[in-house]
């Protein structure tokens, strides 16, 4: 089940939070929300909700285990390593058997395993939370269901913001219910609805038409990688946006995950502002530990070139993910020791531009299907392909132009809940997204959520 859909917006939110409410008590609001989480996840793979359960019972006592044992390091080392077999089987073991019969002529067999949804997001999510008891900044959990809403909590489930154990240890058992958070949490979830059901649909049908062509111009290719950039921005923050939403709504606070991506001016502030949550997990469970920059030049290049080769693998288990990470992670050691000075006496609006071509670059590896299909489109846009201008440029050009500005400027302006605008003019916008947010889901069948895929 996803939110952008009738199902979850007319049935599941509505028994879920009237069941919530209904419960006064924390401990039975705990209870409802697992067993709403679980009912969430098992509607579309009820048989990895088993896998869901052994993750839980694993990672409890592996929690316990590193706060009790006289040997707490092998404990937390027996966690992760179980966590990443766990993920690595379910995700990895293809890639892996495919690139070894390609290296070596073998024809190993390579069954098909489907993914289990949202599973690279709760694994990270318990990896912080053994990781956070080793060191001493939480407290094992000792109540089951706690722990369990934490891995399973729908909001934040299949696709995030991945919220670290201790930035929520407390909320899981002592939170704040009020008629003000609760009604900033619905503006915020519209919101996010809205971004994701009429911008990024809408982009995205632009960007799936243009990959059907097989003579594309140049700058036919272009429209389609910029489409895909505010397509993926909209889709992924909207989601995020939405999951924030019912947090507030159900007493949760999350991080922010997104803000104003596409207006750095520099590929280091991109990361700071794109998919933050993922960043800071990286930044703390693995470049940190790793030495982060404490060990001379040579050691950080090192230590960026690992992260992000690991975080283009955690996106997805292909060769264009990796080329994909570390295409980033070339960028950040070129700005970082190279143009560092040069960047610094470019006007404000031409880094914008550099920063934000380099990104729309980079999303070509993310949407292709392999790095050869990427290689090729980037290819096509800088000239190898149908020419430069074709009789369908302008179709497209002007078609889609104004969705396309709108899709863009959510990426490069802050938005408030909490905005000076009167309350009726507030609620009057929200009522219209959403009137106008399900007037799309209804009427269009073309409702993918991109992040599904990892």
């Amino acid at each position: 089940m996803v939110f952008s859909s009738i199902a979850f917006l007319f049935a599941f939110l509505p028994v879920t939070l009237l069941l919530y409410y209904i419960c006064r008590d924390i401990t039975w609001k705990n209870v409802i929300l697992l067993i709403t989480s679980l009912v969430f996840y098992a509607w579309g793979e009820p048989v990895y909700v088993v896998l869901m359960i052994i993750s839980i019972l694993f990672n409890y006592f592996i929690g316990r285990d590193i706060e009790e044992s006289s040997h707490p390091k092998a404990a937390l080392i027996f966690g992760i390593v179980i966590n990443l077999l766990i993920l690595g089987y379910f995700k990895y073991a293809g890639m892996l058997v495919d690139t070894v019969n390609s290296l070596t002529g073998l024809h190993i067999p390579n069954r098909e395993i489907s993914l289990p949804v949202g599973i690279s997001f709760y694994t990270f999510q318990a990896m912080s939370y053994i990781i956070d008891v080793y060191r001493g900044s939480s407290r094992a959990q000792r109540r089951l269901v706690p722990f369990a809403v934490y891995i399973t909590m729908f909001p934040q489930l299949i696709a995030g913001p991945i919220v670290r154990y201790e930035d929520i240890e407390r909320q899981l058992t002592v939170r704040r219910f009020s008629g003000k958070d609760f009604s900033a949490g619905i503006i915020i979830f519209v919101k996010g609805l809205a971004k994701k059901v009429i911008l990024a649909n809408t982009i995205g049908a632009l960007h799936t038409q243009i990959l059907g062509i097989t003579d594309r111009s140049a700058v036919v290719a272009w429209i389609g990688a910029i489409a895909y950039t505010l397509q993926i921005f909209n889709d992924f923050s909207g989601y995020s946006d939405m999951a924030i939403g019912l947090g507030k709504m159900l007493g949760f606070t999350f991080p922010k995950n997104f803000d104003r991506p596409y207006a750095s001016l520099s590929i280091t502030e991109f990361w700071r502002r794109w998919h933050i949550s993922l960043g800071t997990w990286f930044k703390e469970y693995l470049y940190i530990p790793l030495g982060g920059n404490r060990k001379g030049s040579f050691r950080q290049i090192i230590n960026l070139l690992i992260v992000w080769m690991l975080t283009g693998l955690w996106h997805g288990a292909a060769w264009n993910f990796v080329a994909w990470g570390l295409y980033y992670g070339v960028l950040l050691i070129l700005e970082k020791f190279v143009f560092r000075k040069i960047q610094d006496r470019l006007p404000k609006a031409l880094r914008w531009l550099i920063t934000f071509v380099l990104v729309i670059i980079g999303w070509v590896f993310f949407f292709s299907n392999s790095l050869n299909e990427a290689i090729a489109y980037l290819g096509t846009m800088f000239g190898a392909g149908s020419g430069f201008i074709s009789t369908g440029t302008m179709f497209y050009a002007a078609g889609y132009a104004v969705i396309l500005v709108l899709g863009f400027i959510p990426s490069v302006t802050r938005t408030n809940a909490d905005s000076k605008m009167p309350a009726f003019l507030k609620w009057a916008s929200c009522i219209l997204l959403f009137v106008l947010s399900v007037a799309f889901l209804v009427s269009e069948s073309y409702n993918p959520f991109l992040y599904f895929r990892f």
